[in-house]
């Protein structure tokens, strides 16, 4: 089942102007780091023109760290509107819903919000991904297909009429299913894996620039203060 492009573009995402950077999850997560600096020098860990020199590097390192995630009815993913994948995901749920055994129905509800965990995330999977192909073409023609094809079957024959390899077309099903499942678990820990890495790798970075006698810069011997000798 085909969708045609919605016709959105990436062109007014929020960020892409000035005024939309300045709300933007990276701009945000950028200041917030960078105001570490700050305080750093404020609190006496390190010396004033250490702390505003540092902020600079934090902002960047918070706005790299930080993934600008949009509502999913905002992108093009694989050239398909975002909302128009989540329209036919609503539409598939409610076709089977009470029409379809129970394990049908949950197998069907589990990839449907898997794909839509996924979607605000797809961008990172870059542009022309086989894996974000996959995705929209799950939503849009795979699922929808097993489900129309076994919904021209009786109930009756479908659940209990042993059709192929001494298994009921319910049992077939339930197999493409899980095979769409697994595939798009399997999308969804590509999208979640570059926030982790990321999380990773910020990580580190904090662990050497904070770590135990690496911001002593300033500090004087006894409580870490400099203290002038008295004078004569």
């Amino acid at each position: 089942m085909a969708i045609s492009d919605g016709g959105g573009t990436r062109a007014g995402k929020r960020g892409d102007s000035p005024s939309g950077y300045l709300s933007s999850n990276k701009n945000l997560a950028g200041m917030a780091l960078a105001a570490i600096g700050p305080v750093l020098a404020i609190a006496g860990a390190v010396a004033a023109p250490v702390g505003l020199a540092i902020a600079v590097p934090l902002y960047a390192v918070g706005a790299l760290v930080a993934r600008n995630h949009r509502a999913a009815g905002s992108l093009v993913i694989a050239g398909v509107d975002g909302k128009n994948v989540r329209e036919e995901l609503d539409d598939v749920e409610r076709d089977v819903r009470g029409k379809v055994d129970s394990s049908v129905e949950q197998r069907v509800h589990r990839i449907a919000n898997t794909i839509r965990e996924t979607l605000p995330r797809a961008d990172a999977l870059g542009p022309g991904s086989v894996q974000a192909h996959t995705l929209v073409q799950t939503a849009t023609d795979y699922l929808p297909e097993a489900l129309g094809t076994y919904l021209k079957l009786p109930r009756s024959y479908a659940e209990h009429q042993t059709v192929s390899d001494g298994k009921t077309p319910l049992q077939l099903l339930c197999e493409q299913l899980d095979l769409l499942a697994a595939k798009m678990d399997e999308v969804f820990t590509a999208v979640c894996q570059s926030d982790v890495d990321a999380l990773v790798s910020h990580g580190r970075f904090l662990q050497d620039k904070f770590a135990a006698g690496s911001l002593d810069l300033g500090r004087g011997p006894g409580d870490g203060r400099v203290i002038n000798p008295p004078a004569p």
